[in-house]
C-alpha cells in the first residue's frame, strides 16, 4: 500500500484526497497534514474568541460557477448540492453583475462545510498542527519533517499550500527544481487582506436589503456581507454576523502590521459606511497574506512535478486560477499525476 502525503487541508488538498480515494480505494493510505488548527484553508468558517455558536465565513465567501464550469465539472457541483452542502444564492449582491449566464452559491454550514464534506469521504488521516518544515529525499521515499520534531517517510507528497511557503521548504526541493520551475514559482503572486468579522447579539436585526455589497467607493473597504443572512443561517436565540474584507492596496500598505493595529481603522470605516450599526459582542480579525492569486504560473497546467520518483507534486490555484473550480482543476491534474505514478495508469479522471 502506497502511503500518500498532502500537505494543506484547503479545498486543493480535500478533494485531492477525495478523488483519490474513490480511484485507489484501498490501495493507498492517505494523510492529510495542515499547520493551522482546523480544516479550510480559505475557505475557513471561523468563530469568535468566545468559542459562542456563532460563525463567519473570514475568507472565500460563495461560489460562481460559469456555464462552462458547471457542465465540465457537473458532478462536484451535483455532489454538494444533492448533499445540502451547497443550495443556490438567492439574496441580493449588490454591486454584483453576471453577464455570462454564472449560477452563485453559497453554503448554509460556512465555506469550510465544503473542504470538510470531501475530507470526510476521503477517510484520510488528519493531522493538524502539523507544520512541514522540510523534505528530504531517501531512495524510493520522501522523509518529510516539521516544526514540533520528529519525522515521517511517504511514498508521494503533494504541496498544496501557497507558493511562498513552498519555496521556505528546507531540504532537498531546492536542489531538485529546475531553473524554469523556480522562475515560474518566483512569478507567482498574491495579493493580500483583511478580513474582520463582527458577531452581534441575538436581539439585533440588520436593516439594509443586501446579503452582501461590493464596495467601489472607500479606500480602505472593498466588500461587506451579512453573513448569517448569507447562509440563510438566522436561527433564534444566535445573533447575525457582518463579514468585511479590505481592498487589496490597503491590504498591501498594512500587510506588516499587527491585525490588532489594523482593525481599528477597518471599524472606523466601516461605521462610516453603516453608521447605524450596533456595537458587536465581539470581534475577529485576520490577517490573508496569501488572500488571491494576481499571477499564476503560466499556462496554468494545474500542478507541477518537481520529482516522478518519488513523486514529488505541487498544486493549488496558483498552477490554475484564483476560485473554486480553478481549485477544481488543479485537484483533477495533481490526481492524474498520482494515478499513473501509483499504478501505472495514464487513464483520465472524469468526474
Amino acid at each position: 500500500m502506497s502511503r500518500v502525503l498532502i500537505v494543506g487541508a484547503g479545498l486543493t488538498g480535500s478533494l485531492c484526497a477525495c478523488l483519490l480515494r474513490r480511484e485507489l480505494q484501498d490501495k493507498v493510505s492517505i494523510a492529510v497534514w495542515d499547520k493551522a488548527r482546523g480544516a479550510g484553508g480559505r475557505m475557513s468558517t471561523s468563530r469568535p474568541p468566545d468559542s459562542s455558536s456563532h460563525s463567519a465565513d473570514l475568507g472565500a465567501q460563495y461560489i460562481t460557477a460559469t456555464s462552462a464550469y458547471a457542465q465540465s465539472h457537473h458532478s462536484v457541483y451535483s455532489e454538494l448540492l444533492s448533499s445540502g452542502v451547497l443550495k443556490p444564492f438567492d439574496s441580493l449582491i449588490e454591486g454584483l453583475k453576471h453577464t455570462d449566464g454564472s449560477k452563485d452559491y453559497m453554503t448554509p454550514l460556512g465555506m469550510c462545510s465544503i473542504v470538510k464534506h470531501f475530507l470526510s469521504e476521503s477517510g484520510a488521516d488528519l493531522f493538524f498542527e502539523h507544520h512541514v518544515t522540510g523534505l528530504y529525499r531517501h531512495g524510493a521515499s520522501w522523509e518529510v519533517q516539521r516544526t514540533a520534531g520528529g519525522s515521517e517517510t511517504f511514498d508521494a507528497v503533494v504541496l498544496t499550500m501557497p507558493v511562498p511557503q513552498i519555496l521556505k521548504l528546507q531540504g532537498d526541493l531546492q536542489d531538485m527544481l529546475s531553473v524554469q520551475q523556480k522562475q515560474q514559482l518566483n512569478r507567482v503572486v498574491y495579493s493580500s487582506r483583511f478580513a474582520v468579522a463582527l458577531f452581534f447579539p441575538p436581539d439585533v436585526v440588520f436593516s439594509f436589503p443586501w446579503a452582501a455589497r461590493y464596495v467601489t467607493d472607500n479606500p480602505c473597504i472593498c466588500y461587506v456581507a451579512a453573513d448569517s443572512c448569507k447562509r440563510n443561517a438566522d436561527t433564534p436565540g444566535r445573533g447575525p454576523s457582518l463579514v468585511v474584507h479590505t481592498s487589496v492596496p490597503f491590504g498591501l500598505e498594512h500587510l506588516e502590521k499587527d491585525k490588532e493595529e489594523v482593525q481599528p481603522i477597518i471599524l472606523q470605516e466601516l461605521y462610516k459606511m453603516l453608521p447605524g450599526l450596533p456595537q458587536p459582542i465581539s470581534i475577529k480579525c485576520q490577517k490573508w497574506r496569501y488572500s488571491q492569486v494576481l499571477t499564476s504560473v503560466p499556462d496554468c497546467p494545474g500542478q507541477m512535478t518537481v520529482l516522478d520518483r518519488p513523486l514529488l507534486v505541487c498544486g493549488g490555484d496558483a498552477f490554475s486560477h484564483s476560485n473554486f473550480d480553478g481549485c477544481v482543476e488543479s485537484a483533477l491534474s495533481v490526481l492524474r499525476v498520482l494515478k499513473a505514478s501509483l499504478s501505472g495508469s495514464d487513464s483520465t479522471t472524469r468526474i
